[in-house]
């Protein structure tokens, strides 16, 4: 065991359990008071394992570790003494129980923060005393012994866990656990943290310890949040620019980085489920006192109900629906990062940047800027995986630095040379992998890498049902629609099918990597609705939350209603939409929607200008610039029968990005102007023709709205420069059902 510097805060607010939304708004309350408030004491106790005896080892668990450690400190002020780390072969079965029971159960007290974190494989294990049911388990480092022929396990028992939790003297208690239970068949693209389930014995020592416990008079009620919330999920890890971490503590940690906590905890779980798609996976967050044996009936029937209206619904438990104190108080203030050391010359400045979105970080490029809350900026020189070097910009009287200081972004550098990145499969053949790499070579702006070997975009592999086919998968191993070949087609002539698919799915890769709802300066608040009757019903709300006072956030969103607010929200067929923006900046603002619905097809928003002589023929139709003034509210599309948008059929998952400017933007709307578009194609919203133009226009109209360009002569002219001042963009998810 060793006790290093680990910080935390981990958590408000993660994850959705099949649970109504006013049960995450009661849990999310006390977690982020337990968190905010000064307390005697804050007690980490955080493992991760890649190393393995005789199973795949794991890569990101390390990283998880580290990833929880800087947030804990430096963004909620543990201290480094009472955080006791265990890695590789120090996180066996008993390490583990004995630091729980020294470290936490020996230290805390009433009121006390405790935060345990736990990455590695879990499983599930049969137990002599009821052989018939599966239970899962974490598995730690020394995962099995052999005596006389029968196999022991050293799991450690989802239940042994949470009576621990429960045994603590604190309500205070979070848990994360970045770790699954059920391991598919076939693992394409991402790997998975979970063992097949093993028929052997499970320690006796385990047996009795969980026997002791069941003894315990249990105080404590837990918060845990686990990676995966139904059984056929697989908790999964990324590999990223230079590193790799658990999909889950990776979206956790650089949310909550980046934002203060939004006014309704499903704000941000909708976050965290858009977050995680755009890495590639589906996984939903789960809160695991929902799988706890140990629930009485009324309990689990209540945390399973279908989620209601914020109310006195959740099953009748009666939750409060005041929202104002999910907030944190004003002194934690949202960054992308960390000053984490100073070199002697005290010029070059070490920097953390956990908190860029994981889709920008490999992109972020040299020159980019970030400030102190001191308002000196800081200019990036060199980045490997979530550390850079930067030096302080010369302003005269500048403060000097000091090791936590968080940092805010200020300018974001982009190149212009990305690519989309396909990874073959290694279970292709040499002359598949030797003819996939010549025929995506055929495309500009596509490149290739072996899978699991550098960061990808997509998997070109097979089909497990017909091996005789191709098709395009995303990372987390789901079959992108419309993307396979026929049966026996050669790979050439599947990949050439795919031209329009790659298109589009680069074009997405572009236009996110213009999301920076944690870092624009660009007051805006923007709300999903669906018009029904009297008051909308809100789907989702976005706000660039750096901007706003915890009081303006608040104000009119208490007289909607809220539609049921698991992380993905669920629209029904038939619905009239809209959304509502409200600009509360001091200049008029540009908007722009883009998005992909469930084909991965492309959608756009079109504003049509009413030609003026409608009556003449072969009048092409006009796009015109959306603008919202100073202080105004726009809905969109406007609500007239004319233009409403309808989601119609089939079922559907849709990702739209709601884009601002403080420039107009031009080159968008003639890029958009150069298809033909009917007279039937004129709705508010619809397909987007030529995605890939539309997004590499979009980026060159951000570019053009920055003041910067003049004052950055040392940034290379194949760069695109973002100004946080001048502009923002937002992204929704929500599944159409």
């Amino acid at each position: 065991m060793e006790r290093r510097t680990f910080l935390n805060r981990i958590g408000s607010i993660l994850a959705v359990l099949g649970v109504a939304e006013t049960e995450w708004l009661s849990l999310g309350n006390r977690y982020y008071q337990a968190l905010a408030q000064p307390s005697p004491r804050k007690l980490a106790l955080l493992i991760g394992i890649n190393q393995y005896p005789q199973i795949p080892t794991l890569s990101g668990c390390l990283t998880d570790v580290e990833l929880q450690r800087e947030l804990l400190i430096h963004r909620f002020g543990f201290q480094g003494s009472d955080i006791l780390t265990l890695t590789e072969e120090q996180a066996s079965r008993e390490f583990i129980e004995a630091a729980f029971l020294d470290h936490l159960g020996k230290q805390a007290k009433p009121d006390d923060v405790v935060v345990f974190h736990f990455s590695g494989y879990g499983s599930r294990v049969k137990l002599e005393t009821s052989p018939d049911t599966m239970q899962n388990a974490l598995v730690p480092v020394n995962v099995g012994e052999y005596a006389q022929n029968d196999k022991i396990v050293n799991y450690i028992l989802e239940e042994t866990l949470l009576l621990l939790l429960r045994s603590l003297p604190t309500d205070r208690v979070t848990a994360i656990l970045d770790t699954s239970y059920y391991a598919p068949s076939t693992v394409l693209g991402l790997k998975v943290r979970a063992l097949q389930e093993s028929v052997a014995k499970l320690a006796a020592e385990e047996l009795d310890f969980l026997k002791q416990l069941k003894t315990q008079k249990l105080s404590s009620t837990p918060i845990v949040l686990a990676a995966t919330s139904e059984p056929n999920q697989s908790a999964r890890e990324g590999l990223f620019s230079g590193f790799s971490a658990g999909l889950f503590t990776y979206a956790l940690t650089q949310y909550l980085w980046e934002f203060t906590p939004p006014t309704k905890i499903q704000v941000a779980l909708s976050c965290m489920e858009n977050s995680l798609y755009k890495l590639g996976s589906k996984q939903q967050p789960g809160n695991l006192e929902n799988l706890s044996p140990n629930l009485s009936p009324q309990r689990r029937e209540a945390l399973n109900s279908p989620p209601s209206l914020v109310g006195k619904g959740a099953g009748g438990l009666g939750f409060p629906d005041d929202l104002k104190n999910q907030l944190l108080p004003d002194n934690i203030i949202g960054a992308e990062g960390v000053v984490s050391a100073i070199e002697e010359d005290g010029k070059t400045i070490h920097l953390w940047l956990a908190g860029l979105p994981p889709q920008v970080l490999l992109y972020y490029g040299v020159n980019s800027r970030l400030t102190l809350e001191t308002t000196e900026q800081l200019v990036l020189r060199s980045r490997t995986g979530l550390t850079a070097k930067a030096q302080i910009s010369k302003i005269e009287g500048a403060n000097p630095l000091q090791v936590g200081q968080l940092v805010q972004e200020a300018v974001r550098v982009l190149p212009r040379n990305i690519n989309l990145t396909i990874a073959w499969d290694t279970g292709l053949e040499r002359i598949e992998r030797v003819d996939a790499t010549s025929a995506f070579a055929g495309f500009s702006h596509v490149s290739t890498v072996v899978a699991g070997e550098k960061p990808a975009d997509y998997v070109f592999a097979k089909l497990q049902e017909i091996p005789s086919r191709y098709g395009l998968f995303s990372l987390g191993g789901e079959l992108i629609p419309n993307t396979t070949g026929e049966v026996g087609e050669a790979v050439k002539l599947t990949v050439q099918r795919l031209a329009p698919k790659l298109s589009t799915l680069f074009a997405a890769k572009l236009w996110r990597l213009t999301e920076n709802q944690g870092s624009s300066r660009l007051p805006l608040k923007a709300t999903l609705e669906i018009i029904s009757g009297i008051s909308p019903q809100v789907v989702m709300q976005r706000e660039t939350i750096r901007t706003f006072k915890p009081e303006t956030s608040i104000k009119k969103s208490l007289h909607t209603r809220l539609i049921a607010s698991l992380p993905t929200p669920i629209v029904p067929i038939g619905s009239r939409m809209q959304y509502r923006v409200e600009n509360q900046s001091d200049r008029p603002v540009y908007l722009i929607l883009l998005g992909l619905n469930n084909n991965h097809t492309g959608v756009a928003f079109y504003s049509w200008e009413t030609p003026q002589e409608p009556n003449t023929a072969d009048t092409k139709p006009l796009l015109k610039q959306v603008v919202i003034a100073p202080g105004e509210t726009l809905t969109l599309p406007q609500t007239n029968s004319a233009s409403e948008w309808l989601i119609s059929g089939p079922a559907c998952f849709c990702e739209q990005q709601l884009i601002f400017s403080t420039a107009p933007f031009s080159e968008t709307l003639a890029a958009l102007s150069t298809v033909k578009y009917s007279t039937a194609e004129q709705r508010p919203i619809g397909l987007l023709l030529n995605p890939l133009d539309v997004a590499q226009a979009l980026l060159q109209d951000l570019h053009n709205a920055s003041a910067l360009k003049a004052e950055m002569n040392g940034t290379a002219a194949d760069s695109y420069i973002l100004d946080v001042n001048n502009w923002a963009s937002i992204s929704f998810s929500f599944q159409v059902a």
